[in-house]
């Protein structure tokens, strides 16, 4: 029924309001659009699945026999331990032990400059912690393993209380040998590493499945851009040029056999550390060292973990997170004049701060 109204004239005339209701869209037409994009989006999301899984199997085919043995890539030496090939460097013959280990994808050549100078008046050993360096890939990744790893190198080679030196991941590596074996450490050095987790365990590394992370893994780890670009904020601004030969030293422990399948277990366990708890029940001799641009792990880091300890926070100037490669004459000169001072202290339980 229409509705009408009069006008000044006296004729009737519709109400507006029908007139308006004439010019909506019919509400059948809308769930056709609707499918029709879903049908696109399908297709689109389709097409990009199959693009990506047949990109990344022709690219893992392609760099696959990339990989060799860690025998290949490094002359040695190499020690098993634990039922592992263990890669190591040594230098030195007389003096008190003291044993470096590296950071997260840190090869034990990164220790050299700094151990040639203690060699001076110590017995130096380098290790590369596995899944890093050319140590076999062989798990678990965690901490007590890492700790346990230590422990057997220093009794395999006969070391009476090493210093243990860890730098970034391994600071909490030589923390736990402190707690776990305080008779036979010397002392421990958190060298740019406060010891505490990186996080908890990663379940979104689950998502990464083959062929995607291998091509993703691949990606990452064989571009040198991307590594040189990483080396960039980790050597800090006071660095020389990255160059070629860097970039390369530190791509090349990437194709031992079974690296991709370690980082792996050791993202799906998530990177290990210990407790400010934990730190403060440490009784052998400490010292914190600290690059001064470090932008990996800040400063404010560095002061919290030493706060923890009780001590004070040495700091190197210049520095950036790699401070033994960047300043490794004043590395060497803190951890030189540290193992002097407990050296004339045996056994003290704090002989830590300067």
């Amino acid at each position: 029924m229409l509705m009408a109204t009069a006008d000044p004239n006296g004729e009737k005339s519709e109400s507006p309001t029908r007139g308006f209701s004439r010019l909506r869209l019919p509400r059948r037409g809308r769930p056709w659009i609707r499918r029709r994009w879903l049908r696109w989006t399908v297709r689109v999301l389709l097409a990009i699945f199959v693009l990506t899984t047949l990109f990344s199997l022709v690219y893992n085919l392609s760099t696959n026999g990339g990989q060799k043995p860690a025998s290949a890539l490094y002359s040695g030496p190499f020690v098993k331990i634990d039922g592992r090939q263990i890669a190591y460097r040594e230098l030195g013959t007389q003096g008190s032990p003291v044993i470096f280990l590296g950071g997260f994808a840190e090869p034990s050549w990164v220790w050299g400059a700094v151990a040639q100078r203690l060699a001076r008046d110590h017995h130096v050993y380098a290790l590369d912690l596995p899944p890093f360096g050319y140590s076999e890939r062989k798990g678990p990744y965690g901490l007590a393993d890492w700790t346990r790893l230590v422990r057997d190198f220093a009794a395999h080679f006969g070391l009476r209380r090493p210093l243990i030196v860890g730098h970034s991941l391994g600071a909490a590596v030589a923390v736990d040998v402190g707690l776990q074996a305080p008779a036979n450490t010397a002392g421990v050095v958190l060298l740019d590493g406060d010891a505490l987790p990186v996080g908890g365990p990663h379940w979104i590394a689950n998502l990464f499945v083959n062929p995607y992370y291998t091509t993703l893994f691949r990606l990452l780890t064989h571009a040198d851009w991307i590594v040189r670009d990483v080396l960039k904020q980790a050597y800090g601004p006071d660095r020389a040029p990255i160059t070629n030969v860097q970039v390369d030293a530190f791509e090349r422990p990437f194709r031992v056999n079974g690296t991709e399948n370690g980082f792996h277990d050791l993202f799906r366990g998530g990177v290990q550390g210990l407790t400010l708890a934990d730190l403060a029940r440490l009784r052998v001799p400490r010292i914190v060292v600290w690059g001064q641009h470090d932008t990996v792990d800040d400063l404010k880091a560095g002061r919290t973990s030493a706060q923890a300890l009780g001590v004070r926070l040495i700091v190197i100037p210049r520095a950036g997170h790699l401070s033994m490669l960047v300043e490794p004459a004043a590395v060497a000169r803190a951890i030189g004049s540290f193992a002097a001072r407990i050296e004339r202290v045996p056994g003290g339980s704090t002989g830590s701060k300067p």
